[in-house]
């Protein structure tokens, strides 16, 4: 892949979206970063090249409002970054409605972003990323909890392989990414790597991986991840 694409960069209003979008605009890429509340995204308005776009991934009529907002022009990538976290809860505290809300998001939200986008993700380069977790890995799942969370991104992970299967035709690539334990509101203080050194592994990935790498799961640093 070349510079000087036209992105989607979905729940970029902080934390790893917000820098992949920045660090996307400052190469000259034409990046399109969604938030919930446009008005509260004022860290992502204030970069420059990125046009800012209302997104609730988990209404069908907002994926679809984006898309018309987009236009008809082609997308070259789409970062499906968008989510929410659960508590790390034992079976004993599992909340049903949460987990829910938090499947909605995170499995859901980015096969309607994906459908809503596809003319124009079929008209460019075709390929769209999507930000899992190694908690979402039932092969290198040794700690358990977190129930809400770890099931949505096992679903999230599904989805993304049969997107890749149904897509294939379409020369869309459909690539799962895990970002590593990032120090954002979500990951804590905490966390390994910076939100800043993070964003910079994965767009190496969205740069060098296409049609060949469609349907599987990699780290940030380019290794394929267990399922």
């Amino acid at each position: 892949m070349t510079h000087a694409m036209r992105v989607v960069v979905t729940g970029s209003n902080r934390g790893i979206g917000l820098a992949i979008a920045s660090k996307l605009a400052a190469r000259g890429d034409e990046v399109h970063g969604t938030a919930r509340v446009p008005s509260e995204a004022k860290q992502l308005a204030a970069v420059k090249g990125v046009t800012v776009h209302a997104l609730d991934v988990r209404d069908d009529a907002s994926a679809e409002a984006l898309s018309r907002a987009l236009g008809p022009d082609p997308i070259d990538l789409l970062v499906n970054n968008a989510g929410i976290a659960s508590p790390w809860e034992s079976l004993a505290k599992f909340d049903p409605k949460l987990a829910l809300d938090v499947y909605d998001t995170n499995a859901v939200g980015p096969v309607r972003v994906t459908r809503a986008l596809l003319p124009q993700l079929r008209a460019g380069k075709g390929r769209v990323f999507h930000v899992s977790s190694g908690m979402g890995s039932i092969g290198d799942n040794g700690s358990g909890g977190a129930y809400a969370y770890r099931m949505s991104k096992a679903a999230l992970n599904m989805a993304a392989r049969t997107l890749a299967i149904e897509l294939a035709g379409a020369k869309v690539a459909s690539i799962v990414v895990e970002p590593g334990w990032v120090q954002t509101d979500m990951g804590g203080r905490g966390a390994t790597i910076t939100a800043d050194e993070s964003a910079t592994q994965l767009i190496a990935l969205f740069d060098r991986l296409g049609m060949e790498s469609t349907g599987k799961f990699f780290s940030r640093k380019g290794a394929v991840f267990p399922w």
